[in-house]
């Protein structure tokens, strides 16, 4: 049987290796969210800085990563009033760096396929837990992209969020294994990422044509984006769930 460990881009050159792989092929298909003024400005220098803050969990029979966790230390004054702004306010806010960090940011955790449904990212949660206390943080928090949201995009977050399944258990799965993991939900992010691009990019991203302007549900988006065929411009702003966890 598999013994996971956990390990971090810090540990070896093939590690980071294979960290990034996992990432971009986790998240190839939603490569648009690239392109926030937070993704451009700070994060893979983030990911650089901090390689000791990203973690990945190891099977230490084939030496591989089967999961990975992105993190980032900042300053959070209030982690039960998160603002609007989630994945990109983290980002923006480890990149200033201007106040000594109290809490752990959670920025993604990427499963391969043939390694999901195992549990495996919740260790990577304990694992960011565990990080918080070492470094003496308050504790972690984290703009959940709920998994299943893509499917009901015109649905408010805040609806979506009370939905339950036949065992009363939360609807989405992602949200569901926080809350499972010890997370709290502590509001929304309504604005966690915003991509605003010309009318073109959205075109060759979703390979369809905006000839009139309005909202529009695109393949693995939260929400529908934006058009203004005027300004020629689509914006995304996609919606998170915040949730926070006390340091373990």
């Amino acid at each position: 049987m598999s013994r996971y460990v956990v390990r971090t881009r810090a540990d070896s050159p093939a590690l980071k290796r294979a960290a990034i792989a996992i990432e971009q092929s986790a998240w190839n298909a939603l490569g648009y969210l690239n392109f926030t003024r937070a993704h451009f400005q700070h994060y893979d220098e983030l990911l650089e800085r901090y390689a000791d803050f990203q973690i990945c969990l190891v099977d230490e029979d084939t030496g591989y990563p089967v999961a990975i966790g992105c993190s980032v230390p900042f300053y959070c004054a209030d982690p039960s009033r998160l603002p609007a702004e989630g994945w990109d306010w983290i980002v923006e806010s480890a990149g200033r760096a201007e106040v000594a960090p109290n809490m752990l940011g959670g920025l993604g955790i990427s499963v391969p396929h043939v390694h999901r449904s195992k549990g495996l990212a919740r260790l990577v949660i304990a694992a960011m837990r565990d990080l918080a206390v070492k470094c003496g943080f308050e504790g972690v928090v984290i703009p959940v992209r709920p998994t299943a949201k893509s499917r009901h995009p015109d649905v408010p977050m805040s609806e979506y969020v009370t939905w339950t399944d036949d065992k009363g258990r939360s609807y989405d799965p992602w949200l569901r294994s926080h809350l499972a993991s010890g997370g709290k939900i502590v509001g929304e992010a309504t604005r966690s990422m915003v991509v605003e691009e010309p009318i073109a990019f959205w075109e060759t991203w979703t390979g369809r044509t905006f000839d009139h302007s309005g909202e529009f549900a695109i393949d693995g988006a939260l929400a529908p984006i934006k058009v203004d065929l005027d300004a020629g411009v689509g914006r995304y702003a996609e919606p998170n769930v915040w949730f926070a966890y006390q340091a373990a």
